[in-house]
């Protein structure tokens, strides 16, 4: 299965319309994630990037150094990212997030900024564990 935007044009911005029709019933979970994040840190810059033709646009907020969450856009749904330092993934692994999330972090590569974890979410993600995830990163 290929994991690919629905934004592929490089040179077309997403618009907030085509986000909503692309994802359907999960908009409302993005703009709640969006403004979880935002609300924790109101300082952060939310924008669209596209890291390549092999992926196509994507949408994250960063802090002043660093991604703090990825959003990426797929066929109603959408799945977001994070990458966790070593002190940022000692803390998910000793937090209450389903062992599913554990499991992943610890099966993920290891890379220099850290490890990388996607979560889907459709209507039937728990925000709750999403909501942890950023807590503890913008702690670390």
């Amino acid at each position: 299965m290929e994991d690919k935007s629905v934004f592929m044009e490089k040179s077309i911005i997403p618009s907030q319309e085509e986000l909503e029709e692309r994802l359907k019933s999960t908009y409302d979970l993005w703009k709640s994630l969006k403004d979880y994040v935002m609300g924790k840190y109101p300082m952060g810059e939310a924008q669209w990037t596209y890291p390549g033709q092999n992926y196509g646009w994507s949408y994250r907020i960063n802090d002043k150094k660093r991604a703090i969450l990825y959003f990426l856009p797929r066929n109603r749904y959408f799945r977001v990212a994070f990458v966790f330092g070593q002190k940022a993934a000692d803390a998910v692994l000793e937090s209450d997030v389903s062992p599913t999330i554990k499991q992943d972090l610890m099966q993920a590569k290891q890379y220099t900024e850290g490890r990388g974890i996607r979560i889907d979410v459709n209507g039937h993600t728990d925000l709750k564990d999403i909501h942890t995830l950023i807590d503890i990163k913008l702690q670390h």
